[in-house]
């Protein structure tokens, strides 16, 4: 959510980057319901000092043997339209409030101007594109010859989208979630967080997927939410809280099961394991002070970078263009891998910084100094890695012409030395 003062003071600047969005909002709506706001605010203030001016002077008759009862009559019509026009604020509050939440961030001067992903800046490259001798497979028939992808099993137990790992692709994804974990705990200092799946409605307002995305959650019966990724349960681990500045920056690392109903996929890459209902992730979260924000941002996507760097998989990294990049951000740089058995690079991590849109709504402050008054914290989360896309990464990457996949050296202490994962015998 953005500061409140931003619709008085600086209109111009918000209506500015609705426009580099390509975002449709009525500012001059949500311009005109604040000034009414602030009209039915001072009256209804006004009114109530009026009324306590009468009630002293009521007493005072009182007091000395007065007819108070004019004044009385006074008081009571005052109480009634004080009443009117706090009924009035309140729905005029509730429309603002309910504006604020559907205005995008403003992007960072630095975020390239554009309307769509092929406005997207690459910034490099690193790692060679491996030259098949052979025509290379997708990952979704790799993982059924190889018998550890089970697309028909899951359709049968959930529905279509959704995927059962077998064998050695359940122990592939597993050895990656704890090669990540320990990489971003032991190397990278963050603190592990293993977070409920479902979350509640104020959380997932919190980091701004409600009211906006709610079509692409999954609600439960009695009203929470399955968590589309962990950066809701973390980004909320300060909920209402006051941090002291000698805590920040604040570093959590959690894996999760995200959920996802992919309302939206239309014209996507849907197939395998690239946009499923359910999937694994482990995310990167930062609450820090404004001041660390850009140079926290760099970090956290070398520190997504260096789990690609580690699997030896080639990749690339992408600054979002406006028009690319999500409701929530200021800014967002995306890790691509490449996979060959598609020719395609797709997104295996997407990083980004939030400044205090998140913060207010979540209100997560710190203390600058002992005395000073709270400010609002900045947020930034990434995804370090996604663990379904990466194995397809792997899969792809790492297939040979036999039909086995070798396993990335990173990756055999975790799978008790496997070396490669061949297909059943006939």
């Amino acid at each position: 959510m953005l500061d409140r003062r931003l619709i008085r003071e600086e209109p111009e600047t918000i209506r500015e980057a609705l426009r580099k969005r390509g975002y449709e909002f009525d500012l001059d709506e949500l311009i005109g319901v604040e000034q009414q706001r602030r009209e039915l605010l001072e009256m209804v203030e006004s009114r109530r000092a009026q009324r306590n001016e009468i009630s002293e002077e009521i007493g005072r008759l009182i007091k000395e043997g007065g007819d108070a009862e004019p004044l009385k009559a006074q008081s009571t019509a005052l109480g009634e339209a004080i009443a009117q026009s706090e009924e009035e604020l309140r729905q005029v509050e509730e429309r603002f409030e309910q504006l604020m939440l559907e205005l995008p961030n403003i992007p960072l001067d630095e975020v390239p101007a554009g309307a769509t992903e092929e406005d997207n800046v690459v910034m490099y490259s690193q790692g060679e594109i491996r030259r098949f001798e052979f025509t290379p497979l997708g990952h979704w028939e790799l993982g059924v010859r190889l018998g550890i992808l089970d697309f028909s099993v899951a359709a049968n137990q959930a529905g279509a989208r959704f995927v059962t790992d077998i064998g050695a692709g359940s122990a592939l994804e597993r050895a990656l979630i704890n090669f990540m974990l320990d990489t971003h705990t032991r190397q990278h200092g963050y603190t592990e967080v293993l977070p409920p799946f479902l979350a509640n409605e104020r959380s997932c307002y919190g980091t701004a997927n409600l009211p906006k995305f709610e079509e692409d959650l999954f609600k439960t019966t009695d009203g929470l939410y399955l968590i589309p990724t962990a950066e809701v349960p973390l980004t909320n681990m300060q909920q209402d809280e006051i941090l002291a500045a000698e805590e920040l920056p604040k570093c959590y690392t959690a894996y999760t099961a995200c959920f996802r109903s992919e309302a939206g996929a239309a014209g996507k890459e849907t197939r395998g394991l690239i946009r499923v209902h359910q999937f694994h992730k482990v995310e990167l979260m930062k609450f820090v002070k404004p001041e660390q924000a850009d140079e926290e941002l760099e970090k956290l996507v070398n520190n997504a970078e260096a789990i690609i760097q580690a699997l030896e998989l080639p990749y690339r990294r992408a600054h979002l263009c406006t028009g690319d990049m999500g409701f929530q951000p200021r800014q967002t740089f995306d890790l691509e891998g490449y996979f060959p058995g598609m020719d395609r690079w797709l997104e295996l991590s997407s990083c980004s910084q939030y400044g205090d849109f998140q913060a207010r709504r979540c209100n997560t402050r710190y203390r600058p100094e002992p005395e000073a008054k709270p400010q609002f914290v900045h947020t930034m989360n990434g995804s370090g890695l996604a663990c379904g896309r990466t194995m397809a990464a792997i899969l792809e990457n790492y297939q040979q012409e036999n039909g086995t996949v070798v396993i990335p050296d990173a990756l055999r202490p975790y799978m008790g030395g496997l070396v490669e994962i061949t297909p059943p015998l006939p």
